[in-house]
């Protein structure tokens, strides 16, 4: 946003390169964590899609990479603050390349009603780097905006990677043998938050998925981590055991330190057999068995209830058609 549009960078052979170097414009960028979260949905949403039409496969084949998508972020800027509060989705042709004008003007349109202060800041796109074509999507929101900001989300997962894989850019123009040419530079930016977005955040990094299929519930997940312990527990265990039994067959050699560590760790263990611990254990484990009765009757209780409405609603439909009576329940 620091660089006004002029009609020699849309000609010029290299415009578009992305520079290594920081912008120099001197602007602070504040980007709120809604963006992310809507870019993150958006790229899910079009993989999965992608995976189920059959387009997966063949981009799979291709090299693995998954599909690209493209969108406005919005926000305002105060004097020399960029601050992106939320993002909607454009629609791009994948052959021609070029956006759709008249979704961005309704979608700007309806936007507008709602946040009169929000303003058209620049675009977003996934992927590992900047390409040469996402100039040409730059070029064209500049009738919009003079100097839009480019948001790029790189989807691969990097475990060891401990900042955002979020990349914010300006163009700048650059003089090139004479000519000026627009470039790409990476700017800087920090994470700006309100108390809702907190709370979403929060709500969103704790969610597990429940659809009742292949993924867990946070029971089930709580179960398995418990479950994993309890193993790794016994496979230690095993190892202990097995070092005593081939001590005591005079395969290992006497180890009266680690003897005294392996009988410091059995004593722990008669404290399981307690009668209060049983109690407890009993007391426990009836209360989620009762717990799971209950959410398995609300769950009948609700389907019932579904099928009861769209049964009088049925019945209701036919009768009335004949003249008869109302519901049937």
């Amino acid at each position: 946003m620091s660089a006004p549009s002029d009609p020699a960078v849309a000609t010029h052979p290299q415009a578009g390169a992305a520079a290594a170097a920081s912008s120099s414009s001197g602007l602070t960028f504040k980007l709120h964590p809604l963006v992310i979260v809507n870019v993150s949905d958006h790229h899910t949403r079009v993989k999965a899609q992608a995976a189920c039409s059959g387009d997966g496969a063949s981009s799979a084949a291709a090299g693995g990479q998954p599909p690209r998508v493209f969108g406005c972020v919005i926000g305002v800027q105060r004097g020399r603050t960029v601050e992106i509060f939320n993002s909607f989705e454009l629609v791009l042709d994948p052959v021609s390349g070029t956006l759709d004008r008249a979704f961005l003007e309704k979608k700007q349109e309806l936007y507008k009603k709602v946040f009169p202060d929000f303003y058209v800041l620049g675009w977003y796109s996934t992927g590992s780097d900047v390409r040469d074509t996402d100039m040409q999507i730059h070029k064209a929101l500049m009738d919009i905006n003079e100097s839009p900001v480019y948001l790029l989300l790189n989807p691969a997962i990097n475990l060891s990677q401990k900042d955002l894989p979020v990349t914010i850019y300006e163009s700048e123009l650059h003089v090139i043998d004479g000519s000026p040419a627009a470039h790409l530079v990476r700017a800087n930016y920090t994470i700006e938050t309100v108390e809702a977005e907190r709370i979403s955040v929060d709500h969103v990094a704790h969610l597990k998925p429940s659809d009742g299929g292949s993924a867990a519930t946070q029971l089930a997940a709580h179960l398995t981590g418990i479950h994993s312990a309890i193993k790794m527990l016994n496979s230690r265990v095993r190892v202990i055991h097995q070092y005593l039994v081939s001590m005591q067959k005079g395969d290992m050699p006497l180890d009266n330190s680690l003897l005294r560590q392996v009988s410091s760790l059995v004593r722990r263990l008669p404290a399981m057999e307690s009668e209060k611990f049983q109690d407890d254990f009993l007391m426990e484990y009836n209360d989620t068995l009762l717990m799971t009765y209950l959410a398995m009757f609300t769950n009948c209780s609700s389907t019932m209830n579904e099928l009861v409405e769209k049964f009088n609603a049925t019945y209701e439909r036919s009768t009335a058609r004949r003249g008869g009576r109302g519901a049937f329940m």
